[in-house]
């Protein structure tokens, strides 16, 4: 993973780990998940140079479904409460804008 998103990703964790209040297990599966979700999201950019935004908005609506489906394994019914709550006022996923 490159060093940019690398970075992101630790951004990302800590701010969730506060906000939901993580065990060190959690922020471990987390940071996985994120990491993950972040490769997803540039090898599509590498295999579709020529995406749309729109078409690019779908495939990062796409990718942030797949990853709540993986947080429910490993988040209580609290914290993903609060994850959909803090995703639903985001303007942007994993550092990419998602809006239009």
């Amino acid at each position: 993973m490159r060093a940019e998103l690398t970075e992101v990703v630790e951004t990302e964790l800590k701010r969730f780990a506060a906000d939901l209040n993580l065990t060190d297990a959690q922020k471990a599966q987390l940071k996985i998940a994120l990491e993950n979700a972040h490769t997803k999201i540039d090898e599509y950019k590498t295999k579709n140079p020529t995406a749309t935004r729109a078409d690019a908005i779908t495939k990062l609506k796409e990718n942030r479904t797949e990853l709540r489906t993986r947080l429910e394994k490993f988040l209580t019914p609290e914290q993903l409460t609060k994850w959909d709550a803090g995703v639903a006022k985001s303007k942007d996923y994993l550092g990419e804008p998602i809006t239009q």
